[in-house]
């Protein structure tokens, strides 16, 4: 797996021997605001994991957050027109597509604010796990801007559109539990979110590469087409994926009953 950390700025790695690797937002001092460098590079390394042998992301930030959104400032600074902004949003757009659609299971590490775009970075994850100090919020009402990054799409997908109006509306601010039941989370931790990640992506890069890329990449296509068409899809993935030879020993554990049996959380 070739990383080549020269060219990241804001984001460090930690690449395991598994094939996890961890991508954290390395800009402590902005909460990890995302800039237009910060972006770019998301897009790079989102690109990179499905063919350089990436098994699973762990996404994290550095310091006490995990993301406070855009960077006001350099957006403040930049004084941008309407057609530069919106091409600043398709680039949001394309680094979180990358990440949904790329088939490499992201599993995201949250801590401290995940706000405004910061909460559209970690909608685009598969999984994401959240520790005692996480807060959500969509603050973008108050600062007199509009979500440009997807939280109309991923966000109210995920609590139902008119949770999220009010989120915006209001500056409704969700923590611990109730997060979780809202469905911006599905794991909460006592400990470290990190450390919870790193386990839930050891557990998913132990399956095979093939099966994964259909779980976090084909669910997210089916889910955009109507029920006809996504049948008949499913069906064509599901020929693809249940007849791979990599699965075939798996298959034959299960048939002499060798293989580990699914049974309730203890």
């Amino acid at each position: 797996m070739d990383i080549r950390l020269d060219d990241y700025a804001n984001l460090a790695f930690d690449v395991r021997d598994n094939g996890v690797v961890v991508v954290t937002l390395n800009r402590p001092a902005k909460r990890n605001a995302l800039d237009a460098a910060t972006i770019d590079e998301l897009i790079q390394f989102f690109t990179f994991a499905p063919r350089g042998g990436v098994r699973a992301v762990v996404l994290a930030g550095e310091g006490d957050h995990f993301c406070a959104g855009l960077d006001l400032v350099e957006h403040w600074k930049a004084d941008r027109s309407p057609d530069e902004f919106m091409h600043v949003c398709l680039r949001w757009h394309e680094a979180f597509n990358k990440m949904e659609y790329g088939g490499v299971p992201v599993i995201a590490a949250l801590k401290g604010a995940v706000v405004g775009g910061g909460l559209e970075l970690a909608s685009a994850a598969h999984v994401r796990v959240m520790d005692q100090t996480t807060y959500f919020a969509l603050p973008e009402g108050q600062r007199g801007i509009f979500t440009g990054g997807g939280a109309t799409i991923r966000v109210s997908d995920l609590i139902g559109k008119a949770r999220m109006i009010d989120m915006i509306l209001m500056g409704r601010v969700y923590q611990g539990k109730e997060a979780v039941d809202l469905g911006l989370a599905q794991y909460i931790t006592e400990g470290s979110s990190l450390d919870m990640a790193l386990e839930l992506a050891d557990r998913v890069a132990a399956n095979l590469p093939l099966t994964n890329f259909a779980i976090c990449s084909a669910i997210s296509h089916l889910n955009n087409m109507s029920a006809m068409d996504a049948a008949y899809a499913e069906s064509v993935v599901a020929g693809i994926v249940n007849t791979q030879p990599a699965a075939r020993e798996r298959l034959e554990a299960f048939a002499s009953k060798t293989a580990a049996r699914v049974r309730p959380n203890s």
